[in-house]
Parts: structure tokens; C-alpha cells; sequence
């Protein structure tokens, strides 16, 4: 079982991930600005942090196996976290990045289609940006899993496909519930497979 430490455990996707690591016995601890907000599970520490904070960050991600960020991109700093992890001394990162990067066709990303909606378009761009900043790391065995269009709450279905850098759609489109991209992004802590490499999960 990892040690993990998990920033923005009280989120729409981080309360999902929490919940996976505690339903499979890994110990955690969960990092947000609100701890009350964190779900009380088994082997879960739940402590207050600020994204913004380098050497408050670099000290509660100490001693962990392997650190998650899972927070807004327009929310936080890449290179505070980045370099927190490196502080710390914690070798595995993984982050819950976005869709916006991945492409639809060759060379031609969802957040550049004329049809991407405005609201999202910033978060989206951010999110390109910190998986373009990863990508120049050698120093640390990070992942970026990238959901698919729809993010969404849903059910734990374990039904799933993996992907790298194109844009997975089904049947009913490009959708991914929380609680099937934790199940994708816990399996990565457990066994490594997308070392210093993006993918994508979605049906």
C-alpha cells in the first residue's frame, strides 16, 4: 500500500480519488484550503494547505510515496507545485489534467475548435501549459491523466478505455465520470504504466 498525498481532496474529482485510495487501503493525506470539507475515511489525515504556499506544501508532502494535485489550473501555480514536490523529496507525481490538450485530429487540439465553449477556454489553455511545462521534467516520474470532454459525476462502472493524446469518444460522446477516472488514475499509482507521459481515460 503508497503513502499518497492528495491536493484538492475535497473537490468534485479529488473527493473521488480519496475515496478510491481509502476503498483500496492506501493511507493518505488530504490536502485543502478547507479540511472540514474532506470526507473522515479510513487511513485518511485530512490537513490544511494553500497551493500557493512552496515550503507549507513542501512539508505536508513530505515522507509520501507519491503526491496527487488535483485543483484548478487557473487556481494554482504549476511551478509552486512542481517545485514543492521536488522539495519534498517525493519522486511520482500525478496530476488530474484536462481534456483541452487532447487532440480531436492530428496537430489540432479541443480547446483550438471553434465550438470549445468560452467558459471552459482559459481553464483549458492553463491546463495545455502545465502539461507542456511536465514535459520538459526529468526529474520526477510524473503523469498527467487527461479526462475526456465530459467530466462528470457518475457511477463506478470499472468500464473504461485508455488513451494518449486523442480525444476518446463513445457512443454517447466524450464522457468520463469522477469515480471511473479515479479507479484509471489510482490503477497508475499501483502499477505505473504512463511514466513522464499523458493519457486519457473515457468510454
Amino acid at each position: 500500500m503508497a503513502n499518497v498525498a492528495l491536493i484538492g481532496a475535497s473537490g468534485n474529482a479529488g473527493a473521488r480519488i480519496l475515496k478510491e485510495l481509502a476503498d483500496r487501503g492506501h493511507t493518505v493525506t488530504a490536502i485543502a484550503r478547507n479540511p472540514d470539507k474532506i470526507a473522515k475515511l479510513p487511513k485518511v489525515t485530512a490537513k490544511r494547505g494553500d497551493v500557493y504556499d512552496k515550503e507549507g506544501l513542501t512539508a505536508l508532502l513530505r515522507g509520501h510515496d507519491a503526491v496527487i494535485s488535483s485543483v484548478h489550473f487557473t487556481a494554482s501555480d504549476p511551478h509552486v507545485l512542481i517545485d514543492a514536490v521536488r522539495a519534498a523529496g517525493v519522486k511520482r507525481y500525478l496530476v488530474v489534467g484536462g481534456a483541452g490538450s487532447l487532440e480531436v485530429a492530428p496537430g489540432k487540439r479541443l480547446v483550438d475548435q471553434p465550438d470549445f465553449p468560452e467558459a471552459y477556454k482559459v481553464e483549458a489553455t492553463k491546463g495545455a501549459e502545465f502539461l507542456d511545462l511536465l514535459k520538459g521534467v526529468q526529474d520526477l516520474d510524473w503523469t498527467f491523466l487527461s479526462p475526456s470532454a465530459m467530466f462528470v459525476p457518475g457511477e463506478r462502472t470499472g468500464k473504461f478505455r485508455l488513451g494518449t493524446d486523442q480525444l476518446l469518444a463513445g457512443e454517447h460522446g466524450s464522457t468520463i465520470s469522477f469515480e471511473d477516472y479515479a479507479i484509471a488514475l489510482v490503477d497508475e499509482i499501483e502499477t505505473p504504466a504512463h511514466v513522464r507521459q499523458r493519457f486519457t481515460v473515457g468510454y
